[in-house]
């Protein structure tokens, strides 16, 4: 099943297609953007411990492990983005043949996120220097909660660039049934307001330091969610616009931050209640899950990439892995839900899978197998991928929830008592005798 999907999502005649049509000062010679896809997506997805140990394994790399360095270092941001953003759109089909729910018809969700690479290591002859923690930078990162796809990325080498600066490309090309998610960070009156003359939809959480109101509309009560009640007022930012919508948010719990109101800023049509528009923000969370995911499941954070682009490519090959992991989980989910309702397909435990047979599966199956399966209907890999997915058993990939932790306040203690240390057989030798 990865095999199939990753034939689909990076074919390698259309990967060097588009590095031809993205690339601006470099060329291919002996060694294809293909070839360096491939390799970083293996480290990405775990199958090899690193690009120099995945390179001594490639068949007929045709130039030295340096010259796949300084290839891989030298990959421009907008390679990256066309990278993820068209593979997301082969994928789409395939999984729209599976009839994902849709959180509200009539509009395409896409949460937005910033997601700061860790500090590398310091490799690089200029960083040997320093003693501060050198961050190769950040991507901002779409996020489709109902297909559960990565739709597109916008790298950027400087970790200390802003955000938004950077989110002002995404508004250029957003466009009608489109409805953008963002935290406070986004709640801003340049990136609001590009997608309300766009034609796209927003749902904004309210920042401290918000745009200036004109005039504010009174309050109006619109019932209770399941997280708390729900009050509503129209906004005017402009005269003879539009006015938006502020929808605030009376939690029964606080966050984890200790807040107990949530505003919103929204210019949905007055036909999606204020209530929905508050469930529809919770979708938010998602995106914090799947960089969750990135971390812990896939190689996304390579701290031997020194280099910012080389580190920011790393981790558009791990968004990549995860497009096709999530094209597993849902296909997997969808065969099943008959006999399992519940179940939830972890990531994890299909990395693991993988991880574990596929070198096994290349060297027992033949290259034939799998050519035809790059320029397929998007219909016939769904059919494929289900027809796979009916010899999984649900058991082996399902994840184990467990409840809440029980955080434990620690008293202090002085330094001695702190790093000192017990033999922890004999503490539970004590413990056996003390029972009751």
């Amino acid at each position: 099943m990865a095999r199939v999907t990753l034939e689909r999502a990076i074919d390698p005649a259309w990967v060097d297609q588009m590095f031809e049509d993205h690339r601006q000062r470099q060329y291919p010679r002996e060694l294809l953007f293909s070839t360096v896809v491939e390799l970083i997506t293996l480290v990405s997805l775990g199958l090899r411990p690193s690009l120099h140990a995945a390179a001594k394994r490639a068949e007929q790399l045709p130039v030295s492990v340096a010259a796949l360095y300084e290839k891989v270092k030298r990959t421009e941001p907008a390679v990256m983005r066309a990278l993820v953003s068209g593979s997301a759109q082969r994928l789409a089909p395939v999984v729209d043949a599976m009839e994902p729910e849709t959180s509200l018809p009539g509009w395409q969700l896409r949460v937005l996120d910033g997601n700061h690479l860790p500090a590398s290591d310091k490799r690089l002859g200029a960083l040997r220097g320093q003693r501060a923690a050198a961050l190769p930078g950040h991507t901002l990162v779409v996020y489709d909660p109902d297909a559960t796809l990565v739709t597109d990325i916008v790298p950027c080498e400087d970790a200390h660039a802003s955000e938004r600066s950077v989110a002002a490309v995404l508004v250029e090309g957003s466009g009608a049934g489109e409805l953008w998610i963002g935290d406070r960070n986004f709640c801003t009156l340049a990136l609001m307001q590009g997608w309300h003359d766009a034609q796209a939809n927003f749902i904004v959480r309210e920042h401290t330091k918000h745009p200036r109101v004109l005039c504010e509309h009174q309050w109006v009560a619109c019932g209770s969610v399941e997280t708390g009640q729900v009050r509503e007022q129209l906004i005017d930012l402009a005269e003879g616009q539009t006015p938006w919508r502020r929808i605030e948010l009376q939690l029964t719990a606080p966050t984890e931050d200790g807040d107990t109101v949530i505003r919103l800023w929204s210019n949905l049509p007055a036909q999606v209640s204020a209530q929905r528009i508050a469930e529809v923000y919770r979708k938010r969370w998602k995106i914090e899950g799947m960089f969750q995911r990135l971390e812990a499941v896939l190689n996304s954070e390579i701290r031997s990439f020194g280099h910012p682009r080389a580190a920011l490519l790393g981790f558009a090959a791990a968004v990549l892995a995860y497009n096709v992991l999530s094209v597993l989980k849902r296909s997997i989910e969808h065969v099943h839900r008959d006999t399992a309702p519940d179940l939830d397909v972890s990531t994890y435990y299909l990395a693991t899978e993988i991880s574990a047979a596929y070198h096994g599966m290349l060297v027992a199956l033949p290259p034939e197998l799998w050519a035809s399966w790059a320029d397929a209907k998007p219909s016939a890999i769904a059919r494929r991928l289900l027809e796979l997915a009916r010899h999984v058993n649900p058991k082996h990939v399902s994840t184990h929830k467990r409840g809440p932790k029980q955080r434990a306040a620690k008293a202090y203690v002085d330094h001695a008592t702190a790093s000192a240390h017990v033999s922890t057989a004999r503490v539970l030798k004590q413990a056996r005798s003390q029972r009751p």
